[in-house]
């Protein structure tokens, strides 16, 4: 599909601080784009140069192929839900949703309708006659997305806008987020640090740090395939694992050795070997002796109190429990194996009391398989 919105070599400088640096990006029409980051990463730089609220250095902005790099604001089809709220504190809440439709004159009962509808998507009708002091923070942001929402923009832009929402809320204004996409359209650029919203809604993410993108895919690529170990840190919760390739004979897995795990197990053809080398699946040849960094998720390693059976592929170490976190749907454990701490969830998958849990101080093994971690092979001065 040809690009809707597109950033050509867009940069952002304040001084001699580069805050966005030569990004480029294409979004389809109707897409729900999330772009991801830290605070200070440029994200949200980066929005309101979309919103044209400031204009890039250099570079164009296009939308529908028609250069807006530096067209006004309120000429741009664009609306944006502002993490501040940006309500009009002399209008009810009831006006405030309804703003945007009474400015473009649309008839009474339309605005009518559309407001009860987005009253009923943010839950407040209760409020709807109060001004923005007499609500809390979390409702003065639902009435923002309201207001935002009315007017069925071809492109919202939305900046940490559950930021203010409990988790229940959030969950839920996510799932009514998608719903109203889907009847309308619209397309959608997220921004957030919360990489959870990022996943859940986006049809793709942008990972940005530094003023550039580090990885753009869908989520399930971003999470799996990290490009970088900044990635791999940022996206989720892993265990970074340094270690240089080396050939142990197992066909289409390598080796990894690493001084950080102490004694390693690992099995080829059911026959456990026994040194300082994990096996990892690689994607594309990477010739021995090069620097990498293994990302292995916490729920992908199997913890026991006993050592398990040497599967082909399989890697198992041993280590002591130092402590853990009981979450309730899992439980999140820190062991000490070798020189480092790896962390580690186990999933409860039966009533807790039915079993007799593991707990702080006992001796514990981990296993897990060549293709369950990920190898990030990176130049040398690279995040």
């Amino acid at each position: 599909m040809a690009a809707f919105i597109e950033l050509q070599n867009v940069t952002k400088r304040y001084g001699d601080i580069t805050v966005v640096d030569n990004v480029s990006l294409q979004l389809t029409k109707g897409e729900v784009f999330s772009l991801l980051g830290p605070s200070g990463s440029g994200k949200t730089t980066l929005l309101r140069m979309l919103a044209g609220f400031i204009e890039p250095d250099e570079g164009h902005i296009l939308v529908n192929g028609r250069d807006l790099t530096h067209v006004p604001p309120h000429q741009r089809p664009i609306n944006t839900v502002f993490q501040n709220y940006a309500l009009f504190p002399h209008l009810t809440i009831r006006e405030n949703i309804a703003f945007g439709l009474t400015v473009a004159k649309r008839p009474a009962a339309e605005i009518e309708r559309e407001v009860k509808r987005m009253l009923d998507l943010t839950q407040m009708h209760a409020h709807a006659d109060k001004k923005p002091t007499q609500i809390s923070g979390g409702q003065k942001q639902r009435v923002a997305i309201a207001r935002a929402l009315i007017n069925q923009p071809e492109l919202l832009l939305l900046d940490e806008p559950l930021a203010a929402l409990d988790l229940k809320l959030r969950q839920h204004m996510l799932i009514e987020l998608e719903n109203i996409h889907r009847e309308v359209g619209t397309t959608f650029l997220y921004v957030t640090h919360d990489q959870g919203e990022a996943m859940s809604l986006g049809d793709r993410v942008a990972v940005m740090n530094h003023g550039r993108f580090e990885q753009i895919g869908t989520p399930s690529e971003v999470y799996e395939t990290p490009h970088s170990r900044f990635v791999a840190g940022f996206v989720g919760d892993t265990n970074l694992i340094d270690a240089t390739v080396v050939d142990v004979g197992a066909g289409d897995n390598h080796g990894l050795r690493t001084t950080d795990l102490g004694p390693i197990i690992y099995g080829l053809d059911d026959t456990p070997h026994s040194g300082d080398v994990v096996l990892s699946k690689l994607a594309g040849a990477i010739p021995d002796g090069s620097q990498a960094v293994l990302s292995l998720r916490p729920e992908r390693i199997a913890l026991r109190r006993e050592c398990p059976r040497h599967h082909h592929a399989q890697n198992t170490i041993q280590g002591v429990v130092v402590d853990l976190i009981y979450l309730g749907s899992r439980t999140h454990y820190r062991i000490k194996v070798g020189s480092r701490l790896i962390s580690v969830w186990k999933q409860h998958r039966r009533f807790l009391p039915d079993y007799d849990p593991v707990e702080a101080g006992e001796v514990v093994w981990l296993s897990w398989y060549s293709n369950d971690g990920y190898l990030i092979v990176e130049a040398p001065g690279t995040s």
